[in-house]
């Protein structure tokens, strides 16, 4: 099935935008102790925590896609790219998208069934409300002023999806729910793809305007689209991470539907455009 373009901007007032792109307006009233340093276990591999994270995962499946697809009411185009991969992707995968909505990494992994992704997560959301949500949906902390620690996490990283992995990366650095725009990339992805020589999956969420029903009652500002692109392999010949970075946001926005995006695909420190 080809990609279905919609362009339909919930322009939602709700929502606290940061003056920063990357920057996060979700405030946790209470944190964990919990340490995301060197010792922290990126890739989790103790049987219990194995046990949970399949439990969670036959959970997710059974009501988590039913849930995402009726209140969301999610529609995916574009998964004839990953069927025609799937000998590629099963040796490992990078995916990218914009982050709009609280529930998206579950409409992330209803797009890509089968493949089981973990997420690199703002570190605040494993020590938030949701940890233990975060942690064994395959949520993995990006270490913040930790050097030793960020190094620990990429070489987890570059195993897991030398080993097969999928990691989802949301490459605008934080979420704007039914933002339209896709705001500044950071380098991330384009580092990782080109430590792991992995393919990009570039994928992206639209909106479509809701009927009278969830509009009226529901209150629902939008319905949400995925369109999945075609992969992108890194020239490991001409590594340049902001060259491949540059592309994947081209991808991103063309997937999206957006014909002038007002925002530049390189994040340096980025500021709201009011529009």
């Amino acid at each position: 099935m080809k990609n279905k373009i919609m362009d339909f901007d919930p322009k939602s007032k709700k929502y606290p935008y940061t003056q920063d792109t990357a920057s996060h307006y979700l405030k946790y009233k209470k944190l964990k102790d919990i340490k995301v340093d060197k010792s922290y276990p990126f890739i989790n591999k103790k049987k219990s925590f194995l046990f949970q994270n399949h439990l969670l995962r036959l959970i997710l499946v059974t009501f988590g896609y039913l849930l995402v697809k009726i209140r969301l009411g999610l529609r995916v185009y574009g998964k004839e790219n990953i069927k025609e991969n799937k000998k590629l992707l099963k040796r490992g995968c990078i995916s990218i998208s914009n982050h709009i909505h609280m529930w998206d990494f579950m409409a992330i992994n209803y797009a890509i069934d089968p493949f089981d992704p973990h997420v690199l997560v703002w570190e605040n959301n494993v020590k938030g409300d949701l940890s233990w949500f975060v942690n064994h949906i395959g949520g993995i902390p990006i270490p913040e002023n930790d050097s030793s620690a960020s190094k620990v996490m990429y070489k987890e990283v570059k195993n897991y999806l030398i080993n097969g992995g999928w990691l989802h990366l949301y490459a605008e650095g934080s979420m704007w729910e039914l933002y339209r725009y896709i705001r500044p990339f950071k380098t991330g992805a384009s580092q990782i793809a080109y430590m792991a020589n992995k393919p990009i999956l570039p994928m992206a969420f639209s909106y479509r305007r809701p009927g009278l029903i969830r509009r009226k009652i529901f209150r629902q500002e939008a319905l949400l689209t995925i369109n999945i692109g075609e992969l992108i392999i890194p020239d490991l010949n001409h590594k340049d991470k902001i060259e491949l970075t540059r592309k994947c946001h081209e991808e991103v926005v063309k997937l999206a539907g957006i014909q002038n995006n007002i925002y530049e695909p390189i994040y340096n420190n980025s500021k709201k455009i009011d529009y």
